[in-house]
């Protein structure tokens, strides 16, 4: 299990990477003025020549990569409400590589969404402590006293 968590720690810091570039990317291309082909295609090109979304999307498609190994290894029931903890991550880089205003009720959110992974995680720990069901004799196979 703690493979499984330092590769979605791993991917986790990959995917905030990713937002920085991208929001950052996004803010250079600048607004749709108008909604038509001309302006839509403009903005298309414009995003698809940024080096900053280009970036971004590398980091993603990677951290997309680290998604998928591990749901094909862990339980998605454990593995995708963690990867909530991402926005911990993208929170911080929002706050001190963004410089953006991240105030106490939003501060407050990522405080709620730790202890939601941590219940995630504490739950897989009993889990594990419990025999499963295929070690546990069936009902024709116990013996009446």
């Amino acid at each position: 299990m703690a493979k499984l968590i330092f590769i979605l720690l791993t991917g986790l810091i990959l995917e905030a990477i990713g937002v920085v570039y991208l929001s950052k990317g996004l803010k250079q291309i600048g607004e749709l003025g108008a909604i038509n082909f001309g302006e839509v295609f403009r903005l298309v090109t414009r995003g698809a020549t940024n080096g900053n979304i280009l970036t971004g999307v590398a980091f993603e498609a990677a951290f997309f990569g680290t998604l998928l190994y591990l749901m094909s290894r862990g339980d998605v029931s454990f593995v995708w409400p963690l990867t909530s903890l991402g926005f911990v991550l993208t929170t911080l880089a929002a706050k001190f590589v963004l410089h953006e205003n991240v105030n106490s009720v939003r501060w407050s959110g990522v405080a709620l969404i730790v202890c939601g992974a941590a219940l995630i995680t504490y739950s897989e720990k009993i889990q594990q402590k419990k025999p499963h069901a295929a070690t546990l004799p069936n009902a024709s196979e116990r013996t009446k006293d």
